[in-house]
């Protein structure tokens, strides 16, 4: 398990280190579970917004997107459920007087369950070395099966516990598996209580005419409530989606593991309007849409699963999560949720407004069903970037570290490097530069030989380096490298542009989708 912590370690500081994240404010002690996002990483958060936007709307006809504002009018929280049951279950260890969430101490439980089962694996595959077969052992090996067991029988009674509100049980839970405190190492726990994670403020002049507010703790109510303004103006017919990126706050009482949970993320949402009865097929066929998405990006299939929920919200009839395995296990990295007419259904009781959609080719109306996708941008960010940090060993039995991150995505494409800082070089490098920069972000480097600068640009991400050196005056070539095969070849400045093109336009990453 250090390991895995070491490796997290290895992605904070990298990420401070080449301009990525920070924590807020770090200069009066930072604020907890607040990240900002420095030059570097302002860019990748750009990129990642940019290619969800692009195949979510862009590609599809029948979905828009919208930019609804974070403050919203109180009843819509209560409308949407999030004043009554927008609550976390807490527990807190009396010798350490650290709080906990009672969920996540038992699913950290079930991960060291299976990680027992990945040992398992690893031992097997070394043993019978080609000839094993991993489905057939994971089905068949006495040891594995009981720990699969245990794990889902553990993760069952979870949900139970969790969707029947009985919190004894889940603490009952805690004490039978003699679940200790990571930091005092007790088991000494209070009982289990629920806490609401809204963040209220108030609106208005006055503290006694100022009416009670929330920051938004999800960006869906905003579509929600502008169902019948999209709908009616872009004159779209069910099925159609609407999409939305933009800030939600949480006043999570227990953030951790960096920029994977915090108290104010981003979130890229597309709320699908379906005819009531069609919600599963469609739900099958977003869960295949968005698994395209990522896989799309190269970054391992073996990295990603489906883990469909065994507790499902009130308002749901099939929710589903696709985990990506972080440096501290396969957690949730985006939702794909079948959430029937709850919401426009809910906003209606409430509102008082009909939020109903006339069907031509049934002659009726019907308040449509909706199927959710889900993504977090910061964990998204997060996923990219640990799975990306490699460090490799060299023929010459030296090391590099080099953050491999698609090139559609990387903060900046290419950096263009003078070999030396006279005889009209650093003038080609500009000339290239200023040529470049109209369609990539594009940097100039003259610090340093070049081969630190190599290692430099390999550490911050970017895919191309070209250089500029005497033959360059005389032939108008230059030498571009690339980042992950550190490959290097000649060729003609005009074809720069072209070259870096096919490596990180849109199109070509998106295709694969197809």
């Amino acid at each position: 398990m250090a390991n895995q912590e070491d490796i997290f370690k290895k992605v904070i500081s990298h990420a401070k280190e080449y301009g990525y994240v920070v924590q807020s404010s770090e200069i009066y002690d930072g604020l907890s579970a607040v990240y900002d996002y420095t030059q570097n990483g302002a860019e990748l958060k750009k990129n990642i917004k940019e290619y969800w936007w692009k195949a979510m709307v862009q590609m599809h006809e029948n979905i828009v997107g919208i930019d609804a504002a974070i403050f919203m009018h109180p009843t819509t929280w209560k409308a949407s459920g999030h004043v009554d049951a927008f609550n976390d279950p807490l527990i807190d260890n009396k010798d350490s007087k650290k709080r906990y969430r009672a969920d996540v101490l038992v699913e950290d439980y079930v991960a060291k369950i299976e990680a027992k089962i990945d040992k398992e694996v690893k031992k097997a595959s070394k043993r019978f070395g080609e000839s094993f077969d991993k489905s057939q052992f994971l089905t068949t090996n006495p040891r594995v099966l009981g720990y699969q067991e245990k794990a889902q029988s553990i993760l069952k009674r979870l949900g139970r516990s969790l969707e029947a509100e009985d919190l004894v049980d889940v603490k009952n839970l805690i004490e039978e598996l003699q679940i200790v405190c990571p930091i005092s190492g007790s088991k000494n726990w209070t009982d289990v209580k629920q806490f609401n994670l809204m963040f209220g403020t108030k609106l208005g002049a006055s503290a006694e005419s100022a009416t009670d507010l929330y920051l938004r703790p999800e960006t869906a109510q905003g579509i929600f409530v502008n169902f019948l303004n999209v709908q009616k103006s872009g004159r779209l017919k069910i099925p159609f989606g609407i999409a939305q990126i933009g800030k939600a706050f949480r006043n999570e009482i227990v953030a951790r593991q960096f920029i994977f949970r915090m108290r104010e993320f981003e979130q890229m949402e597309m709320q699908f309007f379906i005819k009531p009865g069609t919600q599963i097929e469609w739900y099958e066929k977003w869960k295949e849409l968005r698994m395209k998405w990522h896989l799309s990006l190269g970054m391992g299939e073996e990295n990603y699963r489906f883990h469909d929920h065994e507790k499902l919200a009130h308002y749901a009839d099939a929710a589903s999560d696709i985990e990506f395995k972080f440096p501290f296990g396969f957690k949730e990295l985006e939702g794909i949720h079948s959430r029937t007419d709850f919401d426009l259904g809910s906003h209606e009781k409430y509102s008082g407004k009909k939020l109903q959609y006339f069907d031509p080719e049934i002659n009726q109306n019907y308040v449509p069903y909706v199927v959710e996708t889900s993504i977090g941008v910061d964990r998204m960010f997060l996923a990219i970037f640990s799975n990306s940090l490699k460090e490799e060993e060299l023929e010459n039995g030296t090391f590099r570290t080099v953050l491999k991150i698609p090139a559609v995505l990387a903060p900046t494409k290419a950096a263009v490097l003078p070999l030396v800082k006279k005889d009209g070089l650093p003038e080609i490098a500009h000339r290239i530069i200023d040529d470049l920069k109209w369609d990539f972000n594009v940097i100039y480097d003259e610090k340093d030989a070049v081969g630190r600068r190599y290692r430099r640009q390999d550490a911050a991400g970017t895919p191309f380096c070209i250089t500029v050196d005497h033959q360059t005056l005389e032939d108008e070539t230059v030498t571009i490298r690339h980042r992950d095969t550190m490959e290097q070849k000649r060729i003609a400045i005009s074809a720069v542009n072209e070259t870096i093109a096919n490596e990180v336009a849109i199109k070509h990453w998106l295709k694969k989708t197809e």
